[in-house]
Parts: structure tokens; sequence; C-alpha cells
């Protein structure tokens, strides 16, 4: 019986989740469906119970249901708890569980493109959203500890700052604090919408003068190359768009379903190929 995987959220027309899936499913033989699910926030009990009357194998999660999806599970990952969102399902022998593969995802890409462990990597963070949470998290459980974190209101960077368990130097800093101390950092990650589309010349940082061989990475991809990425290139930065985030969180969920890892090359190729890349 073919196996039903999808993604819920609203809206959910626009999600390229499952063009990703579905060829990863078709590549390594696995006779699986996967199917995005437009939920709306008030039918989210319904819909995890019509989940578990049709034995769904798992789903991922997106807005506006990361949070509210905790309630209905029956067990959670320990660093899901931590930052308080879940985006992937797992159907274990009919218990459903939670996992969030989007700040591990992203660690796992950004490792991909660093010479050097991470752990040895001092690094930037601008914003202290969602996205910032589930990253500085994931960044401090695989062992790094030097992380600061800069946003408009530093309070809500110091309020993540000393959620964290984990033993960590980070400062919470004004965005003109860290734009005069950015030559410090190995890497600079972008987790605000500050230069997604249509606002495409806005930057949440004036790039100066960078560190040799820095990394700066954008959790954006429209555009593919936001400004923050142009001028940090001019400057000789290594760079990174969100594809790469948006593709390692879809193929560590892959992994958790199927205990298989899938082609993350031919699913961002998919991914670019979608948005006219």
């Amino acid at each position: 019986m073919k196996q039903l995987y999808g993604v819920i959220g609203n809206p959910i027309g626009h999600s390229l989740s499952p063009l990703m899936h579905n060829d990863a499913f078709s590549a390594l033989g696995i006779d699986a469906h996967y199917h995005a699910f437009r939920i709306e926030e008030e039918k989210l009990a319904d819909a995890v119970s019509g989940f578990q009357a049709i034995e769904i194998s798992g789903f991922n999660v997106t807005i506006p249901h990361k949070v509210a999806i905790m309630n209905y599970l029956d067990d959670i990952d320990e660093l899901a708890k931590q930052i308080g969102a879940v985006n992937t399902v797992v159907n274990e022998g009919g218990r459903l569980v939670g996992y969030n593969t989007d700040g591990i995802g992203y660690v796992r890409s950004l490792q991909a493109i660093s010479k050097d462990p991470l752990s040895k990597k001092r690094i930037l963070l601008l914003g202290a959203g969602g996205a910032c949470r589930a990253i500085y998290f994931s960044l401090a459980s695989v062992g790094v500890t030097e992380i600061d974190i800069a946003n408009r209101t530093v309070s809500r960077a110091a309020a993540l700052i000393e959620a964290c368990e984990h033993t960590i130097r980070s400062r919470a800093l004004t965005p003109e604090a860290a734009a005069g101390m950015q030559q410090e950092y190995d890497i600079i990650i972008n987790t605000t919408a500050v230069g997604m589309y249509p606002k495409t010349e806005d930057t949440p940082l004036v790039i100066q003068k960078l560190k040799k061989d820095a990394i700066v990475s954008d959790i954006i991809y429209n555009p593919l190359q936001t400004k923050l990425l142009k001028d940090a290139q001019r400057a000789g930065a290594v760079t990174q768009n969100g594809i790469d985030m948006f593709v390692y969180q879809g193929a560590m969920a892959f992994e958790l379903w199927t205990k298989k890892w899938p082609d993350v090359e031919r699913m961002k190729q998919l991914v670019i190929q979608k948005l006219g890349g």
C-alpha cells in the first residue's frame, strides 16, 4: 500500500515540498506520495485526528501551525521542545512524534560549505524571531560556543540567549553595534525577512569590511541573491542563500520518515529550476 506524507499550512499552494519529496521518493524507489494540505487554524485538531485515522506516515508543518501542533502530538524531540516549534511529524507505530529540522537542517547546510568545524567559528545572527531561535539552539546543540545576536529590539535578543540551556558566550547587540564589529565574525547569518522580494534593495547589515574567508548566509531565497549576499560577495565572502536551508530541512525530514538520505543536490536543482534560477 502506498505510504502517504504531506505538509500542512495556510496558505500552502506555493509550497515546493511536494515537488522535492515526490521526486526523492521516485528516485529511491519508495512507494509513497507527498501532498500539500491547506488546514485552517481552527481545523488543526480535526486534521490531526484525520491523519491518525488514515495512518499517515508523516507530515511537515509550516505557518501558522508550528507551535500549535505541539498540543496534538504524543511525544516531542528534546531539541524541538527547546526551540518551541515542530516542523516535522513522524508516525512511529501509531504515535505521532514531533521534530524540528529547520534549525539543524540549516546547520548541516552551513557545515557543507564551511572548511572547518562550526564549533571553531564565531557567529553573528541577525534577527531574533522564530528562525533565529531554531538556528541559535541548533548551533548550540552541535557545540558552537560563540554566537552573538543583533536585533533592533535588543531585549528580544537577550531573552533568546537567556532561554538557551547550553553554555555559550553570547551578546545581544544593536544592528549598529554589530555592523561596527562585523570583521570579528567567521559567519554572519541573516534570519530576518529584510531584503526579501519585493523590497530587494533593503539589507539587514551594511557590509563594510569582512573577516578573510568569512561566510555570509541568508535564509531568504526570493530573490536567490539578496543585496546582503551581493555586497558580501563583492567583499570577498563565501555566500549562501536560503535554498540550502529549505533543502536540508526537507532532506532531514525525509530521513526521519524513511531512514534514507536523499540526493540533496538533486533536490536543490529541482527547487532552483522551479524558482526560475
